[in-house]
């Protein structure tokens, strides 16, 4: 009759990999992947990039971080050391969006700021000063000469 082996001393192969006959003895560990929190921080800060990018900060802020975050996070998924690169890649394209966007109004509303029809505008307003019917003739003529350029362009 043949006696099964000892139960192994606690903390040693219980539950885990034991080696073949002749090998070292312990566990076979796979090296642990960071996490993929990068990516997901890249993602989450992209989508909010673009959903803030009329906000002008919003777009800009979150859209650099994002955009930071993601190629981080797409360098260390590509080198085997945490996932989430296709989440990377996505919050970088989003941060991107958003920033586009947002510098877009930045530069459409700075253009529209400096133009003409705002500073004859200005213009008018100061010269009116409390006379109401001024500041209404005022806000008639650059109602009309907006319209009249978006009209005719």
């Amino acid at each position: 009759m043949t006696s099964a082996p000892p139960p192994p001393p606690p903390g040693e192969h219980q539950g885990g990999y034991y080696p073949p006959p002749g090998q070292p003895g312990g566990y076979y560990e796979q090296p642990q992947k960071r996490g993929s929190g990068m990516a997901i921080a890249a993602l989450i800060l992209g989508v909010l990039a673009l959903l803030t990018c009329w906000t002008v900060l919003g777009g800009i802020l979150f859209g650099l971080v994002a955009i930071i975050l993601g190629f981080v996070a797409s360098r260390r998924a590509k080198r085997g050391e945490a996932g989430g690169r296709a989440m990377a890649i996505i919050g970088i394209v989003t941060g991107l969006l958003g920033l586009i966007i947002s510098v877009v109004i930045v530069v459409a509303i700075g253009a529209f700021w400096n133009s003409d029809s705002v500073q004859d505008y200005r213009n008018c307003l100061e010269q009116a000063g409390s006379d109401q019917a001024a500041l209404s003739a005022c806000e008639e003529d650059f109602s009309d000469d907006i319209r009249n350029q978006v009209d005719n362009p």
